[in-house]
């Protein structure tokens, strides 16, 4: 009898512990995110330093740490179309350490690469997009266009005689190219490169006729008189450079192509750590100081809803497909 006592005296003990304190077992189990984070935060940049995604985490990193108590550490792992990178992600325990800050090419890759070893769209939690930028669409300034309007009439003119290049097959400046081709219905010949100084290079010497080229490699090329810059490819005209009429007003409506960063964890991550980052990040995105520092380089902040991130993936996933469809570029 003694013996039963003192057993149902711990029982007890233990159950009003775990339901009267917040630190308690029960509220543990019950709120994943209530003591995250505990440690530093990875964020995985699947590119070599200096992109969208590596600027935007570097810039917003010291904000978010110091409101989480915890340090963002930026892990550069670039290779093979940003795979290298979701790799590491996957393949980490799901509880919010371990990040994965990426570009549109997320959602081109599984388009152009055969055996990812993951499925973007089921293995990744979206936790917000963190910055979106303008494609610029520019020309050699020895090219004698100076519209949209013009470039297609001179490529109906002399089908198959045009060319764009890229910074390489299946990059962003190749899709969005091929979406404005396909757009505009054109018979244009690509011409990859092994990068944006290459391609930049060649259009700026004519021997490439267009190009679809990043905001921030570009703008200082722009204003130095070295391309000519015919039209954005964001839905409205940039904030930085309202003179510069969008595709879809300059006669291909609808148009849209943006060059975006986000934010994810691996699928697992329980949703109460994903949507406690979620609040963070989209907090320190608003601040007026990070905003003025992104704009200042052609990125805007475009925090989402982890739900708003997670279908706008999967819908430009399909949306890819189909453009390397039409393209006739197959996996490898």
């Amino acid at each position: 009898m003694a013996m039963r006592s003192a057993i149902n005296a711990i029982f007890s003990t233990t159950a009003c512990l775990a339901l009267g304190s917040p630190a308690g077992l029960f509220a543990q189990v019950a709120d994943p995110a209530a003591g995250f984070p505990s440690r530093p935060i990875r964020v995985v940049v699947p590119f070599t330093p200096g992109g969208q995604p590596d600027i935007v985490v570097r810039l917003i990193g010291p904000k978010v740490t110091e409101s989480l108590q915890q340090q963002i550490v930026v892990d550069n792992r670039p290779g093979a179309g940003g795979m290298i990178g979701a790799r590491i992600v996957v393949a980490s325990n799901p509880d919010g350490y371990t990040l994965l800050s990426v570009s549109a090419a997320h959602v081109v890759t599984p388009a152009v690469r055969a055996n990812l070893g993951y499925d973007t769209v089921k293995d990744f939690a979206g936790i917000t997009m963190t910055a979106n930028a303008a494609y610029f669409l520019v020309v050699p300034t020895s090219l004698e266009v100076r519209t949209v309007k013009d470039l297609i009439a001179l490529a109906r003119a002399r089908p198959g005689q045009l060319n764009f290049t890229s910074a390489g097959t299946g990059s962003g400046t190749h899709f969005g190219a091929e979406m404005f081709k396909h757009s505009a219905g054109i018979d244009v010949v690509h011409v990859p490169h092994r990068g944006i100084p290459e391609a930049l290079t060649d259009t700026i010497a004519g021997r490439t006729h267009f190009f679809m080229a990043p905001f921030g490699s570009t703008v200082g090329l722009i204003r130095d008189g070295k391309l000519r810059a015919l039209a954005v490819s964001t839905p409205q005209r940039t904030r930085t450079h309202p003179d510069i009429p969008t595709i879809a007003e300059s006669g291909l409506p609808g148009f849209r192509y943006d060059s975006w960063a986000a934010l994810f964890a691996p699928a697992k991550t329980p949703r109460a750590v994903v949507n406690k980052l979620n609040r963070e990040v989209a907090r320190v995105l608003k601040l007026p100081d990070i905003e003025q520092r992104l704009l200042a380089i052609g990125i805007e902040p475009a925090p989402t809803t982890p739900a708003q991130l997670d279908k706008f993936v999967a819908e430009q996933v399909v949306a890819a497909a189909d453009l390397a469809r039409k393209a006739g570029i197959k996996p490898e």
